[in-house]
């Protein structure tokens, strides 16, 4: 049943396509993979990563037009999380453009592990971990 099966991609519906790319891409790094818009069902979807869909799990946001209210998170969904080289530097890198840095680098409370977080334009908490 496993055999050849991988996670493909994770999806975060968004108020804001176009600051929701900005976001993950200028501030991430990660690259436009794809983007399809759907008129008939009023809706776009974009697919960023850091590699090609084929061999890297990728985030797909989903922006439907009408939708002017923001979403609910819930209180089931933790975060995305995000391995980096330095993560002292792309936080201080990120705070100076702006974004929202609630949880600074540092070890997490039950470990060593050097983990930050920071928040997407629509709320969602993006973890960075560092590698």
């Amino acid at each position: 049943m496993t055999k050849g099966n991988r996670l493909l991609h994770t999806m975060l519906r968004v108020r804001d396509l176009e600051k929701s790319m900005d976001f993950y891409c200028t501030h991430l790094g990660m690259t436009l993979l794809r983007r399809t818009e759907h008129p008939e069902g009023r809706f776009t979807l974009a697919f960023l990563g850091y590699g090609a869909e084929s061999d890297h799990t990728v985030l797909e946001l989903t922006h439907n037009w009408d939708r002017t209210e923001a979403y609910d998170l819930g209180d089931a969904f933790g975060h995305i999380a995000i391995g980096v080289q330095d993560i002292y530097s792309v936080c201080e890198a990120l705070e100076a453009q702006g974004i929202e840095v609630p949880r600074k680098p540092g070890p997490m409370k039950h470990g060593t592990t050097v983990i930050a977080f920071v928040r997407d334009p629509d709320g969602y908490m993006i973890e960075f971990i560092e590698r």
